[in-house]
């Protein structure tokens, strides 16, 4: 046995023994096998590898599909070579986010004669290439696509835009105000729009020319989904209502989605949405299937219409109550069978302010209506409580807490809830009138006492319990054991605490002010963070706003657990004013063999030798982001990190520093590491430069949504069908 690697090893009873190769499995199983590695990678190397494989590797059901989304690596010449060799077979094709790809190896898509669905979201594409395009794909029914500037619909051939009158499926994101192609896709049954206009085009006048003539005014006729979702600004709400103005003209007959996410303040409700709700709920043998509008335009007449005739499986309240109107309220006191509804997003959605000094206008969790509706949804994939407050007022380990009631939902896939929600005790009692000023002063000094505080218990990792401390370290999370058992397969979670803000918004200057921290939140810490440990196929985590962390040894113990951890974002964790868990953190990041992301947000954070070191260990890591308000960095250590992990292709650091510096270090990454690494997106700038809008608007959509802005992504979308 010495040096020796056995593949497989099968004994009987007797002496005698089998050796099993990969040669020797199934075609079914290794299809099933193959169907996990990337599609260039595949076709271009394990194809290579013997005879067998390259027999299986000209399988149609591996040469349908084409998935390169977050495939960094394929590099033009790979999927021009990728799509010479499958063109022929090829039906489902996925570029999303391949931003790196020239506009050269986009035009080898002509060769896919047999396309059904193309996604080209975050390409390079101008009206000519897409003129060419759609002329030779003949049986295309699927298009996801970017409009920019200088888009002219009228540069498409009679081929290309009879291509888009047989779509019947539509996603654009439009980076400039425009109808796009839609008024060409007179078939169109699924639209999906992303707004993504900067204000610059407000001051242009961009959205006028839109409201000129009637005759690239889109038409819905055979619509059965619309969704858009918005970024800020005035420009997308207005060139929202323009498309939403068709509707007016005619209510299309059998829409069962309809999702508009608009974050701030909503356009005016169209004079035709009561219409429309009417006939989406009234259609005979139509049941909606997903359902989100503006807060401003949801009311208990609107939600009432469309319950009447089925629970949807996807719903969006979020931030839609208001006084006289409580959407859960309404949901429950409908009187239909909820269990088809699989994603709900009650993002601050409570019953109303605290009396409590926790921030002024924030909610309190409906907690009695939450629990009710565990009874009524026990099929509950995704689950989005955060924004709101929870106090279970009593002693831990009694019934009632909330945990208890989620623990229920044996199918919850992903959580998001408010960091107050793990409190299992309320905060030492305080003078009310000075609540404001003792919670600052908590702040500050957070994480730079050593002796022990009331209302901030002192967690210890178990490797340092001694006897007599078992039981006591064992009541520390205590209240999230219920969940923890119930919901054995939770994959993400998202722990933020109520109110908080990031430091780097979407278009604004960044916040150089934290928000307070809710009082009970200050009881959460580090052995519930330990706690969390217990979930052994968490692969997202989010951990926002926890004043209660002192050392931040539970970091260790919850990535102990927590072996398959793919993305981690921490934000704002102990004292805002020195980075008191620098060590557990360096400590948890050896224990992250199979992290992609990190997103790090904590002033006063230092980028040093030490912490570079120590991510360095996370080899598998493709996209780092850190953002510090008055943070620092060490040039030659992140010249450093990015050599040794050569998988890293984001780099995005927000911090201090002077402008010539960050574009110093910005520079050299790029000049060393762009031949090598195609994806390559880097970017340093100074958090609190005035440009740090305009230069977030030239980052990677894929990238800046996903990861460098920050955000609540429980159920932010409905479910991919």
């Amino acid at each position: 046995m010495d040096n020796q690697i056995e593949t497989a090893l099968c004994c009987s009873d007797s002496i005698s023994q089998t050796y099993v190769t990969i040669s020797d499995f199934s075609d079914e199983i290794l299809l099933n096998i193959l169907r996990f590695i990337p599609s260039h990678d595949l076709m271009l190397n394990v194809s290579q590898v013997c005879q067998k494989l390259r027999t299986l590797c000209l399988d149609k059901s591996l040469r349908a599909h084409a998935h390169l989304h977050k495939e960094y690596t394929a590099n033009d010449n790979a999927v021009k070579q990728l799509l010479k060799n499958i063109s022929g077979d090829i039906q489902s094709l996925n570029l999303s986010g391949c931003y790196w790809l020239a506009g050269s190896t986009v035009d080898q898509v002509t060769r896919c004669k047999a396309l059904v669905s193309l996604d080209l979201s975050g390409c390079r594409l101008t009206s000519v290439r897409l003129s060419h395009l759609l002329t030779s794909l003949r049986c295309l029914r699927s298009l996801a696509l970017d409009v920019g500037p200088g888009f002219d619909l009228h540069q498409l051939s009679a081929e290309g835009k009879s291509a888009l009158a047989r779509l019947q499926d539509l996603k654009q994101t439009l980076l400039t105000p425009s109808y796009g192609v839609v008024p060409c896709c007179s078939a169109l049954r699924r639209l999906h729009l992303y707004l993504e206009a900067s204000e610059g085009w407000r001051e242009a006048g961009g959205c006028a020319q839109l409201m000129v003539g009637q005759s690239s005014v889109p038409h819905y006729q055979n619509l059965r989904w619309f969704s858009a979702r918005l970024a800020p600004g005035e420009v997308n709400r207005t060139l929202l209502a323009l498309y939403l103005a068709v509707f007016s003209m005619r209510v299309p007959e059998g829409l069962t989605g309809l999702v508009l996410s608009v974050p701030g303040p909503a356009p005016p409700r169209p004079v035709a949405m009561m219409a429309l709700m009417e006939s989406m709920a009234s259609t005979e043998g139509n049941t909606v299937s997903a359902l989100q509008l503006p807060r401003t335009w949801l009311d208990g007449a609107i939600l009432g219409r469309v319950l009447a005739h089925g629970c949807p499986e996807y719903l969006n309240i979020s931030r839609c109550s208001s006084p006289g109107f409580n959407p859960l309220h309404v949901l429950l006191s409908a009187g239909r069978d909820l269990t088809p509804l699989q994603s709900l997003n009650l993002r601050g959605c409570g019953r109303g302010p605290l009396s409590e000094s926790c921030g002024k206008g924030e909610e309190e969790m409906d907690t009695e209506s939450v629990k009710a509706l565990t009874e009524c949804c026990p099929h509950l994939i995704h689950l989005n409580l955060s924004a709101t407050h929870y106090h279970h007022a009593l002693p831990a380990g009694q019934d009632g807490h909330l945990c208890g009631a989620l623990g229920h939902l044996n199918a919850l896939r992903s959580l998001a809830l408010p960091v107050c929600a793990l409190a299992q005790s309320p905060p030492a009692s305080v003078n009310n009138q000075d609540s404001n000023t003792d919670l600052t002063s908590r702040s500050l000094l957070l994480g730079l006492k050593k002796s022990s505080r009331i209302g901030v218990p002192i967690y210890r990792p178990t490797t340092e319990i001694t006897v007599g401390q078992g039981e006591e370290q064992q009541d520390r999370g205590l209240c999230i054991q219920p969940l923890l058992q119930g919901c054995p397969h939770l994959v993400e979670l998202e722990l933020i605490g109520a109110g908080f803000s990031s430091a780097m918004p979407r278009n604004e200057p960044a916040i150089r002010k934290d928000p307070a921290a809710c009082l009970w939140s200050y009881n959460v810490g580090d052995g519930e963070l330990a706690a969390l440990g217990g979930m052994k196929f968490l692969r997202k985590l989010t951990l926002a706003h926890l004043p209660g962390v002192l050392k931040g040894t539970g970091l260790i113990e919850l990535v102990q657990g927590c072996k398959d951890l793919r993305s981690l974002s921490l934000a704002n964790l102990g004292s805002l004013k020195t980075m008191n868990y620098m060590q557990a953190l360096l400590e948890a990041l050896s224990y992250c063999t199979q992290l992609r992301d990190l997103r790090l947000e904590q002033p006063y954070f230092n980028a040093n030798t030490a912490f570079f070191e120590a991510l360095s260990q996370c080899h598998q890591m493709q996209r780092l982001c850190l953002v510090s308000r008055h943070g620092t960095f060490q040039p030659t250590a992140v010249a450093a990190f990015m050599q040794s992990c050569a998988d890293v292709i984001m780099c995005h650091m927000f911090m201090g520093g002077t402008l010539v510096a960050c574009k110093t270090l910005q520079k050299s990454l790029l000049d060393s590491f762009s031949i090598s690494r195609p994806a390559l997106s880097v970017v340093i700038y100074p958090l609190l430069h005035e440009d740090l809008a305009h230069v977030i608007r030239g980052m990677p959509l894929c990238h800046l949504d996903e990861i460098t802005l920050f955000k609540s992504r429980v159920t932010e979308e409905p479910m991919k069908q």
